[in-house]
């Protein structure tokens, strides 16, 4: 059991990104001390929205220099922390160089901020952002599992470079994160793997592909209809709760599944269409399979054949217990934060009518 020193800074990386924004929100409500790790601590536009967040909670930040690739650069930054959360990661499905674009930085950018927590004598605990992506690969994948849902036992063995390279660069990361923390006793690692994140962020305009989900929904990329694909989803600031327990509760251990919600595309067009259907296109139908198969990788390259026989048509279930058991996590309604993660995105003017 790891008891963490609330009068010590906390260390937080990629702290301009969707969760991390939440979670440095949580920590300065709570009067703790960020250390926030950003590519360019001088970038005001970057740093606007966590300046807010420190002008009007009681903890404190201070920023400092430090990028995934650069090895050591997390040094000044972890220098008397006990508590590290490793949020940055690359999320995004549109590349073309899996490796070089996802793999490399995740778990290289792992690798250099636990390495840097072994050199680093106060260091207790080390909190990484993982994700479901490393549990499952497809919606196929749960015809495998023993109870036909998805738990922390599970881990994704069919993703590659080639098919679903982002949950590929996810589970590799993730496994870094393990044997690193394997060949040391100074501190315990706990993941976090959380499914597909949604509502509203710090930053009205940010760039995880959750966004660009939320985009398409309403401005009409998606307007002749979705296809069937379960998944699960839950709120960004749930999320941001998870990690602060994960980090402040001295029982917490191994991994976690976070995820509040059991759902699919069908069921979020459905949401919003009943709040915003009179004046945004949302979707209304259900695409066949057959033609998601004969258009889908002309529209989309991540639709690819493949993915598209492994997931469409296939439900997405897991087993969330163990985080409402250690964490004490309880979820808010899907309603609540697809509806706000919208209105988010239209008083940002993210679409037009």
């Amino acid at each position: 059991m790891t008891a963490i020193d609330k009068e010590k800074p906390v260390l937080v990386t990629g702290a301009t990104g969707y969760v991390a924004g939440r979670l440095v929100e949580k920590l300065l409500l709570e009067g703790l001390s960020v250390h926030a790790a950003v590519r360019d601590p001088d970038n005001a536009d970057k740093l606007k929205y966590l300046n807010e967040l420190a002008g009007t909670h009681p903890g404190r930040i201070r920023y400092y220099k430090s990028d995934l690739l650069d090895e050591g650069s997390y040094a000044e930054a972890m220098d008397g922390c006990e508590l590290v959360y490793h949020t940055a990661s690359p999320f995004t499905t549109s590349v073309k160089d899996p490796r070089k674009e996802l793999v490399e930085p995740a778990l290289a950018g792992t690798r250099n901020v636990l390495q840097e927590a072994v050199r680093t004598p106060s260091v207790k605990r080390v909190v990484v952002t993982s994700s479901c992506a490393a549990i499952y690969g497809d919606n196929a994948d749960l015809e495998k599992t023993p109870n036909g849902v998805f738990t922390e036992d599970i881990w994704n063995t069919s993703s590659s470079l080639e098919h679903g390279p982002y949950s590929y660069s996810k589970t590799l990361a993730e496994q870094e994160a393990w044997r690193i923390a394997g060949e040391q006793e100074q501190w315990d690692l706990v993941t976090i793997n959380p499914s597909l994140v949604v509502g509203p962020g710090i930053n009205p305009r940010g760039t995880s592909e959750s966004f660009n989900i939320l985009k398409q929904m309403g401005d009409g990329t998606m307007k002749a209809g979705v296809p069937d694909i379960g998944m699960g989803l839950v709120d960004v600031r749930d999320v941001a709760f998870a990690h602060y327990q994960a980090g402040f509760t001295p029982e917490a251990q191994g991994r976690y599944i976070i995820s509040g919600h059991d759902s699919s595309f069908l069921e979020i067009a459905r949401i919003l269409r009943g709040k915003f259907g009179r004046d945004y296109p949302i979707p209304e139908r259900r695409l066949p399979k057959f033609l998601v198969w004969l258009v889908g990788p002309m529209i989309n390259k991540s639709l690819t054949r493949k993915f598209i026989a492994r997931n469409v048509g296939l439900p997405w279930k897991c087993d969330n217990s163990k985080g409402i058991r250690d964490l004490g996590m309880s979820y808010r309604p899907l309603e609540e934060s697809l509806e706000a993660f919208f209105q988010q995105a239209i008083d940002a003017g993210l679409f037009r009518k």
